[in-house]
């Protein structure tokens, strides 16, 4: 039998979470569900942002592992082939394009070639920001696929939103190939009767660009419990209350790790999720990530899910970040 959290080493956790935004940034909420039971949920709710359990938050990257979840329940219906030439357009009508070799597992992967910038830093080039609210903003997937190949695909790890938008523009058109609106309808329609309604989320509000496409790289805003459903999801191998939500093997698929994706001594990147080490376990422990300290972070040998949403800036993030590994070790033997 799982032995009970150690809750002093929990709730002191907890309190240096939200007593300490000078060191940890600030803490909008924690949920925690272990063993199916939220037994931990705590939220900022003094100031400007008055954040409750019905509040609804920003996912910033987190939405790329909804994305991948898009793909696995196209993969269960058959309606996708993620090994063959990825159907962007732009990449098969001139004759040599070596784009054309990409596939939808490269996008997937984060290991297409493109040349992509991800940076934060508004004085320094950045694709990212001009995609998100620059020249890009209106057709991020067009965008991001007409830059130009850097490297052979599948032969260097390069992480991209642009890559994950290109991915939902693909996405949209197997979903409403012949949507006039772009895919935005029929997108909605198929994450709520085929994601999101069955996990029981009602929060989900996903954003989509001037072109109809998901902005799957960075908007998707939830509840910390809606969150927290979503990593449940994958905590089960992608099935809930017995139906095969995803498809088999999919979640095996987000927790492989991808080639030369090495990032630090504690992360590295599988499929649209991220992979964690060190104090948590060789890979026992994989995550959604967003910009500013957002995680869903799994422990399937635990049977644990850990919701962290906030504000830290990146000189804070390794303090935060150690923070949240405590909550999730007050939970192990």
């Amino acid at each position: 039998m799982t032995p009970p959290p150690d809750l002093d080493r929990l709730n002191a956790a907890l309190d240096r979470a939200f007593e300490q935004p000078d060191e940890l940034g600030l803490t909008l909420a924690v949920l925690v569900v272990h063993h199916g039971e939220v037994v931990v949920q705590r939220y900022h709710g003094d100031g400007e942002f008055g954040v409750t359990a019905d509040s609804t938050l920003i996912s910033w990257s987190m939405a790329k592992s909804v994305t991948h979840a898009i793909f696995g329940i196209l993969v269960r219906k058959g309606l996708i082939d993620i090994h063959a030439p990825a159907p962007v357009a732009a990449w098969h009508t001139t004759p040599g394009d070596p784009r054309a070799a990409i596939t939808t597992e490269h996008l997937l992967r984060m290991s297409s070639g493109l040349h992509w910038v991800e940076d934060y830093v508004d004085d320094k080039v950045s694709h990212v920001i001009d995609m998100l609210f620059g020249d890009g903003t209106n057709d991020m997937a067009a965008y991001a696929a007409a830059l130009p190949l850097d490297h052979e695909p599948g032969t260097v790890w390069n992480y991209s939103s642009g890559t994950t938008n290109i991915l939902c523009r693909i996405a949209a058109n197997v979903i409403g190939p012949d949507a006039s609106d772009g895919g935005e309808v029929a997108m909605r329609e198929f994450l709520a009767i085929e994601l999101f309604g069955p996990l029981g989320v009602v929060s989900a509000s996903p954003k989509f660009d001037a072109a109809g496409t998901f902005v799957g790289s960075s908007y998707l805003y939830c509840t910390a419990r809606d969150f927290a459903r979503f990593g449940e999801l994958y905590l089960h191998d992608g099935i809930w209350n017995d139906n095969q939500i995803l498809a088999e093997g999919w979640v095996a698929h987000a927790r492989t790790m991808t080639p030369a994706s090495h990032v630090d001594d504690t992360h590295d990147y599988g499929a649209h999720w991220w992979l964690w080490r060190g104090g948590l376990g060789a890979y026992d422990t994989y995550g959604c990530h967003g910009y500013e300290g957002q995680y869903i972070l799994v422990v399937p040998d635990h049977d644990l899910v850990v919701v962290r949403l906030g504000k830290t800036v990146e000189a804070h993030q390794a303090e935060m970040r150690a923070n949240v590994t405590e909550m999730v070790l007050s939970f192990l033997p």
